[in-house]
């Protein structure tokens, strides 16, 4: 038993609790919960280690260690811990991405020397749906992409990335990392598209999801078909099939500046329910 405040790397044996603290808040924690659910905390199934910070014994915030370093449930105290372990390690992630006020204060504390990055989204609106939209009606074209039209989705997915995370997915390995996971959400039937004449005219993705929550990512409309308002039937459709099927609260993070994203989710009928902030190196 830990009888003071201390960090350490979690064991398979420490799942349970760290269960408990992600499942403490479903929504903000849905991404991590979903990996830690399906490879527990072996560090070479999850695909990295999860840091645990006690209080008199008592396992009570994490931060996943990955390609993303992830604060969760992290008070000011596991903040400093976790920042002094990742300054010490050095940086090996891509992103450090989270709830905005701990990531805020991470960032603050690692950035002397992990800085610059590339680029720092302070505020990201956390928008949640529980119900189906009353608004505004589901686009019928939209559907689960089908295993055989992988040739289909991958430049509409590589083009979404590129405009959002500023990079090509195709660098370094050739995408062959990135097609995995295009590859495993199909496969997973979480995929969903519309397409036209064999061209991608929306399409979003179901990429994390618990029993608890979801999370939708990777919206986009292809440019020559924008400003037609698919990218709110599209999303009310994403958004029907999710809270079918997958689970009974559906979330997404936005910039805060893509105004018009945030107020077509808004009409689907998500609200801002908080914020999330990311750096990218």
């Amino acid at each position: 038993m830990l009888t003071q405040t201390t960090t350490r790397v979690l064991e398979p044996a420490d799942l349970g609790a760290a269960l408990a603290v992600l499942e403490s808040a479903p929504v903000e924690n849905a991404f991590v919960t979903a990996r830690v659910r399906v490879a527990g905390l072996d560090p070479w199934r999850l695909g990295g280690e999860m840091w645990g910070w006690y209080t008199e014994g008592r396992l009570t915030s994490l931060c996943y260690s990955g390609a993303n370093l992830v604060p969760i449930c992290a008070t000011p105290e596991a903040v400093r811990a976790f920042a002094e372990r990742a300054r010490r390690i050095g940086r090996r992630c891509s992103s450090i991405v989270g709830p905005a006020g701990p990531t805020a204060e991470l960032w603050r504390l690692l950035e002397p020397s992990w800085g610059p990055a590339r680029d720092v989204r302070a505020h990201q609106p956390l928008m949640v749906a529980e119900e189906p939209s009353a608004t505004v009606a589901p686009d019928p074209l939209v559907r689960r992409v089908r295993k055989d039209e992988m040739d289909v989705i991958m430049p509409a997915c590589v083009a979404m990335f590129t405009e959002e995370v500023g990079v090509s997915p195709l660098a370094g390995d050739g995408g062959l990392l990135y097609q995995a996971r295009v590859a495993e959400l199909v496969g997973a039937g979480r995929s969903f598209a519309r397409i036209d004449d064999g061209k991608v005219v929306f399409k979003a993705e179901i990429g994390a999801a618990t029993r608890q929550a979801c999370q939708i990512q990777g919206v986009w409309v292809a440019p020559e078909h924008r400003g037609r308002g698919l990218s709110e039937t599209g999303m009310a459709a994403v958004l029907q099939y999710a809270l079918a099927d997958v689970a009974p609260v559906v979330s997404l993070y936005v910039n805060d500046y893509n105004t018009p994203a945030r107020a077509a989710y808004r009409r689907v009928g998500f609200r801002e329910t908080g914020a999330f902030m990311s750096v990218l190196f």
